[in-house]
């Protein structure tokens, strides 16, 4: 059995996927749920699952480093799952779990990533540059930005009237398609 920690800072919708998806299934289990947002969706999606919830500031994950390395290791935990985590990992992290740090980017890497390009800057920004395709990325995490191997890329049509609320609705599906099979992957 392999255990997951999920991290993220925001809603939480796919961390709430990788929970129903992986839920009946022997090999994954999803043990922690770590944010730095004390108001974020996430904590609510994952108290309604029972899930172990772990508030960690920008500043402790920077500052006590050692000891969330120490935690995760006391944990068991196998895999971490970036999901809407908007913090950089330090690189003592990244070292300690190599190649078992995962992320998802909701664009087609290696457009469109780097510092501040998350959420609806992304789909401005894919829209901006007249891209007739977008999609969603899952790579594992390196010392930069959106710069690690990729694992999964899926993708979809830009309409010749595409908004960025209906590219974020599209990427949101391929997002919850495309997390579980690169998870399924690694396993």
């Amino acid at each position: 059995m392999k255990n997951l920690a999920i991290f993220a800072s925001g809603e939480g919708t796919n961390a709430e996927n990788l929970i129903n998806y992986f839920k009946d299934d022997s090999r994954v289990k999803i043990k922690l749920i770590i944010t730095n947002n004390e108001k974020a969706g996430v904590i609510a999606r994952a108290e309604k699952y029972r899930k172990n919830v772990q508030i960690i500031s920008k500043k402790a994950l920077e500052t006590y480093t050692d000891q969330i390395i120490e935690f995760l290791k006391i944990e068991k935990i196998d895999l971490l799952v970036l999901a809407g985590f908007l913090l950089k990992i330090p690189v003592p992290l990244i070292n300690a779990f190599p190649n078992k740090i995962i992320n998802i980017h909701p664009s087609l890497l290696p457009k469109f990533g780097g510092k501040g390009m998350y959420g609806h800057h992304v789909h401005e920004a894919v829209l901006a540059a007249g891209e007739k395709t977008s999609g969603i990325t899952v790579h594992f995490v390196n010392e930069e930005y959106d710069k690690g191997k990729v694992i999964l890329q899926l993708t979809c049509a830009i309409d010749e009237n595409e908004t960025a609320d209906s590219l974020s609705a599209k990427i949101r599906k391929l997002e919850f398609e495309g997390l579980p099979a690169a998870i399924e992957t690694l396993l």
